[in-house]
């Protein structure tokens, strides 16, 4: 799938030999933004697998980026999972995911990187926010309790960008998008987003001849989702924002340094059981089973600031839907 990056800052803040660290880069979002660079002639991009750099080793990280000084960070490194993984293994997801931002953050401050892009999740926001979700209802009220562990650690590292930004004088922006999915998606269905799982039950059922499918919930919960490819294009287009636009959203109050990047693709999971039900061809029933965790509510992001900055998203949901399972059906052959 190939879509023109919407428009984008010119000149752009980055020189296309720049020092670039994309950390993460295997997962969906780092290799989403690995291809989106590459495609727009970004030469010098570092990257590392979790076997060469352990990122919740400190002395490693700070050896790191004393040997290769990127000048632009891309923090698109965790330990990412759906509700089952969330709810069941809170230790881990806490754990992993501050010490990995914690290094980064703190060794691109020491070595004096230009900008760094922190990526978490609208996860962070109250469980009963108000709807849409805008940046400063962070911190308003209680998290959703099946993923509260990961959405501490990822408001931890909001507030480290913000307090390195006022105290050390940085320039680090975090940007939370919505759910999201596309290539190198994790399908595993004990640990992944409700999107990928319902691409793989719905793909095996049709595969075996079953006669239904059993989505957890009780269907009714609202979500958004974007491909992506739409984040790798808006975090390349917030990390090109001329200085005094970059400036404004560092500064801008009451949410300093944090923008929700959002598509607007707001769906039920019944009918995305449906949408995907008749991308797959499966021919069986839908069971919802009411037992299970619906998660919260409704989860929509505002993106106005972002889109009055001139970004929009490019690819519609049902066409990235496709485009998923396509790649499933390539890729995923035989996963357990």
């Amino acid at each position: 799938m190939s879509h023109k990056l919407p428009l984008q800052p010119n000149p752009p803040v980055m020189p296309s030999d720049a020092s670039i660290y994309v950390a993460g880069h295997r997962g969906m979002v780092g290799s989403a933004i690995v291809r989106t660079l590459r495609d727009e002639g970004y030469t010098n991009l570092l990257t590392c697998s979790s076997a060469e750099l352990d990122l919740r080793n400190q002395a490693a990280v700070l050896r790191f980026f004393a040997d290769n000084r990127p000048e632009y960070i891309f923090l698109a490194a965790a330990r990412v999972g759906g509700i089952i993984a969330n709810s069941t293994r809170k230790g881990e997801f806490i754990y992993d995911n501050l010490m990995i931002q914690t290094n980064i953050i703190h060794s691109a401050c020491t070595h004096c990187a230009s900008r760094l892009l922190f990526l978490g999740s609208t996860c962070i926001y109250p469980k009963n926010a108000p709807q849409p979700i805008r940046e400063e209802y962070l911190l308003t009220g209680s998290l959703e309790p099946t993923n509260d562990a990961y959405a501490i650690a990822k408001i931890a590292g909001i507030a480290q960008c913000r307090s390195y930004n006022e105290q050390y004088g940085t320039r680090f922006l975090s940007a939370m998008p919505n759910n999201l999915y596309g290539p190198h998606d994790n399908f595993d269905l004990t640990s992944s987003h409700v999107l990928p799982a319902l691409i793989r039950k719905f793909h095996e059922a049709k595969e075996a001849g079953a006669d239904t499918v059993t989505v957890w919930g009780s269907g009714t919960p609202l979500r958004e989702f974007m491909h992506v490819d739409d984040l790798a294009a808006a975090s390349l287009f917030l990390m090109n924002l001329p200085d005094d636009s970059y400036s404004s959203l560092l500064a801008y109050a009451p949410a300093p340094a944090l923008i929700n990047v959002g598509s607007g693709q707001e769906i039920s999971i019944f009918d995305l059981a449906g949408l995907i039900k008749d991308i797959v061809g499966f021919d069986g029933d839908i069971v919802f089973d009411a037992s299970k965790p619906d998660g919260t509510p409704r989860k929509l992001a505002d993106s106005s600031r972002l889109h009055s900055l001139g970004w929009r998203h490019l690819v519609d949901l049902e066409e990235g839907v496709r485009n998923a399972y396509i790649w499933f059906k390539e890729n995923c052959r035989g996963i357990h």
